[in-house]
């Protein structure tokens, strides 16, 4: 869902640190975007998703690793 969007043309990208870092923020955000806030079960207040339960509901393969699978099928080289 999100992997098609974020990937275009990624066989081009100089992926820097600070880029691998950009890509799980902006996939976190996404994320949160599309679960929303959950209801805590001691409080009872309403709070964010913790980047792990993010990553458990939505079972998806690690961002920056399939941004340099792809740039390896494709010949091109990944700087990390």
């Amino acid at each position: 869902m999100i992997l098609p969007v974020v990937l275009y043309w990624c066989e081009t990208w100089l992926l820097t640190l600070r880029d691998e870092c950009s890509l799980r923020v902006f996939k976190n955000r996404v994320l949160r975007g599309l679960f929303g806030p959950k209801r805590d079960e001691v409080t009872g207040e309403w709070r964010q998703l913790h980047n792990e339960e993010l990553n458990d509901l939505y079972c998806s393969p690690n961002i920056v690793q399939v941004t340099k699978i792809k740039k390896n099928e494709m010949g091109g080289e990944c700087s990390t």
